[in-house]
């Protein structure tokens, strides 16, 4: 059901983020300021950002009041330059300005779970350590029947023993679509929906 489950997807929605990033480290930038806020939001502010700061480099020598000014227009925005600061700071002291390609490197980064270090390795490199578990991954597992864990960590742990380790970083990206067009929080689209006929959750 799952191979089924990607297929249909795949003719629907593109494999990859609505984040725009040209590098890794734009794309922990990005993610860290996605966070509780839409990501056509991101691309309007990152879009002068990026002209402004290039590299680790930049952000970790800026004053942070001048990074906050670029990015004022997100949500908690002061929380989130300084963990693109002190992002920026780490990877230049301890990683020779590259963007770490490890699940707990990148966890331990300030501002990044398990979940955006998921969607970096495998938007930025191409790499399935563990699946990207957001709301709506959860949400569409979730009515899909593929688990009925309540909490991401736990969920991700039985998707990852469901869906093939090749398809893990594919799979996140085609149900956070999903769930963000298709099948929302309120008011699912069934009428539009690949996957209605697989789906136990129609009544919803």
């Amino acid at each position: 059901m799952v191979k089924e489950i990607i297929e249909r997807l795949e003719r629907v929605f593109p494999n990859k983020l609505e984040l725009n990033f040209s590098t890794p480290f734009e794309l922990v930038v990005a993610v860290v300021l996605s966070a509780q806020e839409r990501d056509a939001k991101v691309n309007e502010v990152t879009q002068e950002l990026f002209k402004r700061f290039k590299t680790p480099q930049d952000f970790a020598q800026a004053d942070l009041e001048e990074i906050e000014k670029y990015i004022s227009k997100v949500s908690f925005y002061g929380n989130k330059a300084k963990y693109i600061k002190q992002i920026s700071t780490i990877l230049v002291e301890k990683y020779k300005g590259e963007v770490p390609k490890s699940l707990k490197e990148l966890s331990e980064l300030p501002g990044i779970g398990r979940k955006s270090a998921n969607m970096i390795l495998y938007n930025a490199f191409g790499i399935n350590e563990g699946i990207a578990v957001d709301r709506h991954v959860l949400r569409v597992s979730q009515r899909l029947g593929l688990t009925k864990q309540q909490k991401p960590e736990k969920a991700e742990q039985e998707l990852m023993g469901i869906v093939p380790k090749e398809d893990w970083g594919k799979f996140s990206n085609l149900l956070i679509l999903l769930g963000r067009y298709i099948c929302t929080a309120q008011k699912p689209k069934h009428s539009e929906c690949p996957l209605y006929d697989l789906c136990p959750s129609k009544e919803l």
